[in-house]
């Protein structure tokens, strides 16, 4: 018995001090970790590096605002991290340094020069994501950016939005300086799109019945609060006080956590009269806005600002989420007058094709065809203009407000050809000869899509019901809550359809609706066909049989709105893995397709990002 004592004592010791010489080892690896990472931050961690060159005085500068920063595509308000860097890397190769809110406040007051092209970058919301996503593009460009935060968002504990530390953390970086949205996000005097009167709403609401909103909506700085009929339900006394109160407290938060107030807001909602919708709501935010900041962001959709520009009253450039890096270059070279070099992409497929109009860029086995200011784009493939009896796969992604179409046996002058054209939810094929344009089909894509057909009275139904459910799961009380719960139960169950005699919706089309049609073009003597998404949806007669060249083309219109982004005249058609076959010999004229190990490398990245993007997302 003592023996075996003496053996579990010796296993005991043996396994003790295994672990213990483990403990060490991991103790020593952590240790030196540290000490390395002390090292490289003292002596080797990368500072921002402010532009010393400044020679202009009267060019002025841009002003470039982002919503936010997310790692992978998708979405159509985040802009992705590719797409930022893509954007950010053209406005460095045409020669742009970024400035601070000291650089423009000191052009402003004190006649101090500029960079010859001066950046002046903006990220709203404070999101956590922005952070994160943007910070290697800027500290390997050497950029400097503002974050724009609603200093409410610091007590929520809401992981989405950077807290004080986190600002702190990247007021340290030296790449970055902070900005103020206003104290908080709020909506009121909203309307749904059938003249519903709903009030005033806080975000989470806002975005659970935004698809049924139109445009009479405000930000609740910017009018007195009204009711239905426009009539102010509060005194001048009652709005001074609730608008001054959250400046207050936009300053006192600031204070508390920053420790100072940042120097440069932006007032939202933009482009009101002077700082409002009404004067004497204008003047109570024109006096806190000079009181607490140096200057102000008031206008959006233009992005210069010149020398006679007042500081209060500056304007700024939201570039969107879909946006190519040459529809920002775009944007720029026509507010500012400059010339600028636009991306091209692969050099082997952009020679293949001839720019005629606006710009495009080969990007993956994407074609971006970018148009010119309320106007086009228009590429040409070089040596088509013997093309007669082809075929065509090609998917469009480019969004649905604006014109994406292919000409087919045209001549260069396109006063005769045969087009297939989408715009909006239609679909055109049209025939023109001896400049006489003729239609010749017209297809509905949510009817080939099978999307549901619906009647004003349903749609209007349904949003009567999201709106009851958004009030009751808001409600300050539960005795609110049941209140709203009993109207939602004592509506009705159904209206009556299309198919009963209701008057059909058709949707209006919003600026950020995105496009995906898969297109199959057949081109044979005096017939075409065409299907959509591998649907039947063309099949006609053709009078014009000669061969001729073979165009892209993006255009713009004037469907689609977007509140935020009144002014965007721009717009960018995407052929996504066009392929164009020679019927006869069934050989393959153009792809923009990669293939062999070029496509197992392309296919393995995307699929990588995708998991990569769902562990970020999720996990």
């Amino acid at each position: 018995m003592e023996k075996n004592n003496d053996t579990d004592s010796k296993n005991f010791s043996r396994i003790r001090n295994r672990k213990k010489f483990i403990r060490t080892v991991l103790q020593l690896v952590l240790l030196s970790a540290i000490l390395l990472f002390s090292i490289y931050n003292i002596f080797y961690r990368d500072t921002y590096q402010p532009y010393t060159d400044k020679i202009q005085e009267e060019k002025g500068f841009i002003a470039l605002s982002y919503f936010g920063v997310q790692r992978t595509e998708g979405s159509q308000l985040l802009i992705s991290q590719d797409r930022l860097r893509h954007q950010l890397e053209s406005l460095k190769k045409q020669g742009y340094e970024t400035i601070t809110s000291e650089d423009i406040y000191n052009y402003y007051k004190n006649g101090d020069k500029l960079p010859d092209k001066a950046v002046y970058l903006m990220f709203e919301d404070g999101r956590r994501d922005t952070a994160i996503f943007a910070k290697d593009i800027l500290e390997k460009l050497n950029y400097k950016a503002a974050i724009f935060t609603y200093p409410e968002n610091f007590t929520k504990k809401d992981n989405k939005f950077l807290s004080p530390e986190d600002l702190q953390q990247l007021l340290d970086s030296t790449y970055w300086e902070l900005g103020s949205n206003g104290y908080r996000l709020f909506y009121i005097n909203i309307f749904d799109r059938y003249g519903n009167y709903l009030g005033e709403v806080n975000p989470l609401m806002f975005s659970m019945m935004h698809q049924y909103l139109g445009r009479r909506y405000n930000h609740y700085l910017m009018d007195y609060i009204r009711d239905k009929y426009g009539v102010p339900k509060e005194s001048y006394d009652r709005m001074k006080d609730r608008i001054s109160y959250d400046y207050e407290k936009l300053e006192s938060s600031y204070i508390d956590n920053i420790g100072y107030v940042p120097p440069v807001s932006i007032l939202m909602h933009a482009n009101t009269g002077s700082f409002g919708n009404d004067p004497q709501v204008s003047n109570v935010n024109a006096y806190w806005l000079t009181k607490l900041f140096k200057l102000n962001f008031n206008r959006e959709g233009y992005a210069l600002n010149i020398k006679n520009s007042s500081i209060y009253d500056l304007t700024r450039l939201q570039p969107q989420a879909w946006w190519p890096s040459n529809h920002l270059l775009m944007r720029i070279k026509y507010d500012t007058g400059q010339d600028l070099n636009f991306e091209t992409g692969d050099s082997s497929k952009s020679a293949a094709w001839s720019v005629l109009k606006g710009a495009s860029e080969f990007l993956d086995e994407k074609i971006y065809i970018t148009s010119l200011p309320e106007d086009q784009g228009i590429i040409k493939l070089k040596n088509s203009n013997n093309y007669k009896n082809i075929s065509i796969d090609v998917k469009l992604e480019g969004n649905k407000q604006g014109e994406q179409e292919i000409r087919m046996r045209s001549d260069d002058a396109m006063n005769n050809y045969i087009s297939v054209l989408v715009s909006g939810r239609e679909l055109f094929v049209r025939e023109k000869k001896d400049s006489k344009e003729v239609e010749l089909a017209s297809v509905n894509l949510d009817r080939i899509n099978n999307i549901p057909i619906k009647s004003i009275e349903e749609d209007s139904l349904a949003a009567r019901k999201k709106e009851l459910e958004t009030f009751s799961r808001y409600a300050p009380s539960t005795g609110q809550a049941q209140v709203y719960l009993k109207r939602l139960n004592s509506e009705k169950t159904a209206a009556p359809s299309v198919a009963e005699g209701g008057e059909e919706y058709i949707p209006e089309i919003n600026a950020n609706e995105k496009g995906d049609i898969k297109l199959s073009i057949t081109l044979k003597d005096d017939d075409i066909s065409v299907s959509v998404n591998e649907k039947p949806a063309v099949n006609t007669k053709l009078s014009k049989t000669d061969a001729g060249g073979l165009f892209l083309l993006s255009g713009w219109t004037t469907h689609g709105f977007d509140q935020r982004n009144l002014t965007d005249d721009v717009y960018d058609a995407v052929f996504d893995g066009l392929t164009i076959k020679n019927l006869s010999r069934e050989n393959i004229l153009f792809s923009s397709k990669y293939t062999g190990m070029e496509k197992i490398i392309y296919t393995g990245k995307k699929y990588g990002e995708a998991i990569i993007g769902w562990f970020v997302k999720y996990l």
